[in-house]
């Protein structure tokens, strides 16, 4: 029987979390940031200028819905709130906590395995 080391294990836990937030960045970005910037095209607020297809927008719009008191200048954060709908604020949770997961094992990996060599 094929017994798998903990660097094995851990492998597979990084390239598990990366597909669950590879499938999260495309759905949030697809449903809840396209809703989002489609309604408030129809108010006539512009995306912003800073966010030309290197999609941080995306970061920035999760923040604004998973954690409430941010307050960020750099976009209109009363209108993305405005038009958040209840599966726009799942999609965020997802995608933030899928985010910090594979931000913790990827740096638990790089402390454990790779900067001993």
């Amino acid at each position: 029987m094929l017994e798998l080391s903990t660097e094995s294990w851990m492998a597979i836990l990084f390239f598990i979390t990366l597909c669950i937030w590879c499938i999260t960045t495309f759905l949030f970005g697809r449903i809840s940031v396209k809703h989002i910037q489609s309604e408030m095209a129809k108010e006539g607020i512009a995306p912003p200028v800073w966010d030309k297809g290197i999609g941080t927008i995306i970061v920035t719009y999760s923040l604004i819905m998973v954690f409430p008191k941010l307050n960020p200048k750099i976009i209109d954060f009363e209108a993305v709130r405005r038009h958040t709908r209840k599966k726009d604020k799942k999609l965020a949770s997802l995608y933030v906590a899928s985010s910090a997961i594979i931000f913790i094992i990827g740096v638990t990996i790089y402390y454990s395995y790779i900067s001993d060599s």
